[in-house]
């Protein structure tokens, strides 16, 4: 079966996508024009959040987006919430969480085990919210928000790419969708992991890893000494005939040394789909060889057995009722290094086809791990033992609708979040939610060595610093770029920054204080740049926003 990203391709996809999304009124007509004070575009977690949070201040509020389902990569698979320190998220994020635990509070949330059988592993002592969820479940609950607060929301309207945003000088007067639909509104915010209508409005941005020597930043740029973690056994050949270069590179592998230490580029680091699979018998689906399957994509992977690699390359993560969210781990895993690069500008046909081939990529290889007899016998039955579940993502065969798109476009403003940020050596002066992980980015390419093996590129894991505020100026562009667009998602950071900042809690955290401004920016008749921030800073914190750390 081929899954498409942008809609359920089956009948039943196509209700799913009706009776969740258009609410109210039910589908558009082509050539409508609808309007509210706040057009949220991107119906992320941290979309969801800023919508939630316009309609509680009293405007009237659009969710626009471009796919079949709310909430990203929280409906889309992640389970296992990253986060850091949980006591630094706040506000409507904090209250999803806590929606969270108030559903799993209840004996009829649990269908395929016992509560008391859990093992979470999120769980901290006297926690008043819940960390680990089933997708299904996180998307359910996004979906109460937003119509307890009366947001209009609107599924399967992709914006025209290019020529969508409309302006008139410096201001967003309306986004144009591919369909005809009109949607204005007297303030935007571009709630989408691609950045798609802040780079289509005329805002500054970046793609790739800076250079260390930009902002003076040592984690920075191609980082083969850093790179320790998730690395591949030494000694791979990486020719398709073993020690004959004239037979080439095996598929994955990019040609060329991996750059000069430190020095910037386009690359971006690795996607996956972070997967929800289940050991129950009843609710498992097997894993199955996909149409187009070429085992030369694996080889790498049989290889790094063969030259010593014992563990299984994948981290599954326990969510309650026996399902997983699971991530990549090992040098050769469920990341899809080096195929993402055009991803952040590429037009949707172009997506889509990456979307496919990172979706063939990893179904192959659960393929591979669980049949190839070259994979060591405990793995092999191991990963037999799990599989996609019947009850997600049903339209798609048990896949997730979600690519987790870890890093696009990022917005370059006058403030950019920086390492020095993150490791507290420049402090924002005027916060708007705080992050608190690991700066972390994921291998960004697969090299040949100058000794002839095949390594990974562009993992660093660096953390032990407490959380950190941001700034609210890396949520606004410049003034003369635009005046009434702001930007939580793909905000202004370093690409080393962005690791850290890049957690779905702080998505919704900066979606709702991206709201927060925009309603007052529309309450005083001024552009976002220049709202009161004290009196921002105080709305926040009645709505529950924590922008201090007390340790």
């Amino acid at each position: 079966m081929t899954v498409s990203r942008a809609a359920a391709l089956s009948f039943t996809g196509l209700l799913l996508c009706l009776s969740a999304c258009v609410s109210p009124g039910g589908a558009r007509a082509a050539g409508e024009v609808i309007s509210a004070d706040v057009v949220v575009y991107g119906g992320t977690a941290g979309g969801a959040a800023a919508a939630v949070q316009a309609r509680r201040m009293g405007r009237t509020a659009v969710l626009v987006e471009p796919g079949a389902h709310i909430g990203g990569l929280t409906s889309g698979g992640l389970g296992a919430t990253d986060i850091g320190n949980k006591r630094a998220i706040g506000g409507v994020s904090r209250e999803f969480y806590r929606r969270v635990k108030a559903h799993y509070g209840k004996p009829e949330a649990w269908i395929h085990e016992k509560p008391g059988d859990y093992e979470n592993p999120r769980k901290t002592p006297n926690d008043d919210a819940m960390w680990t969820f089933e997708p299904k479940v996180a998307e359910a609950i996004l979906r109460d928000m937003l119509r307890e607060a009366g947001v209009e929301v609107v599924c399967g309207e992709r914006m025209k790419r290019p020529g969508g945003a409309v302006k008139e000088g410096a201001r967003l007067t309306a986004v144009v969708m591919e369909s005809g639909l009109t949607v204005r509104g007297g303030c935007f915010i571009d709630a989408t992991y691609e950045g798609d209508l802040m780079a289509d409005a005329g805002v500054d941005f970046t793609v790739g890893r800076e250079a260390e020597a930009v902002y003076g930043e040592d984690l920075n740029g191609v980082r083969v000494a850093q790179a320790k973690y998730h690395q591949l056994m030494r000694g791979i050949d990486p020719w398709r005939v073993k020690g004959d270069p004239s037979s080439g590179l095996l598929p994955g592998i990019q040609p060329g040394g991996p750059g000069e230490e430190g020095s910037g580029d386009r690359r971006v680091q690795a996607y996956n789909f972070r997967m929800c699979l289940t050991d129950r018998p009843e609710n498992r689906l097997p894993w199955a060889k996909p149409e187009g399957y070429d085992p030369l994509r694996y080889e790498v992977l049989l290889r790094n057995f063969e030259a010593g690699e014992t563990r299984a390359p994948w981290n599954p993560i326990l969510m309650p009722n026996r399902k997983t969210d699971v991530n990549n781990n090992f040098g050769f895993s469920t990341d899809n290094i080096g195929m993402n690069y055009g991803w952040p500008g590429a037009d949707y046909a172009a997506r889509e086809a990456m979307f496919q081939e990172h979706l063939l990529y990893q179904r192959g290889l659960m393929w591979t791990l669980a049949n190839d007899p070259r994979v060591p016998e405990d793995i092999r039955a191991k990963v037999s033992q799990w599989g996609p579940c019947r009850d997600e993502f049903p339209e798609h065969d048990g896949w997730p609708h979600q690519l987790y798109v870890r890093e696009a476009r990022r917005m370059r403003s006058e403030h950019v979040m920086t390492q020095h940020n993150c490791q507290g050596r420049q402090t924002a002066d005027d916060p708007v939610g705080l992050a608190a992980y690991t700066m972390d980015s994921h291998h960004v390419q697969r090299y040949v060595t100058a000794d002839g093996d095949v390594q990974n590129e562009g993992d660093v894991q660096v953390g032990k610093f407490p959380p950190y505020p941001i700034s609210y100026k890396s949520l606004r562009p410049r003034r003369a770029e635009c005046e009434n667009l702001l930007v939580p998602v793909c905000l202004s950071a370093s690409h080393i920054a962005y690791g850290s900042i890049r957690m779905e809690p702080v998505f919704m955290v900066l979606g709702q204080s991206a709201a927060t401004a925009a309603c007052q920016a529309l309450d005083a008749g001024v552009p976002v740049q220049d709202i009161d921030y004290p009196a921002l800073r105080a709305r926040l914190e009645q709505d529950g926003q924590i922008l201090a750390w007390k340790p």
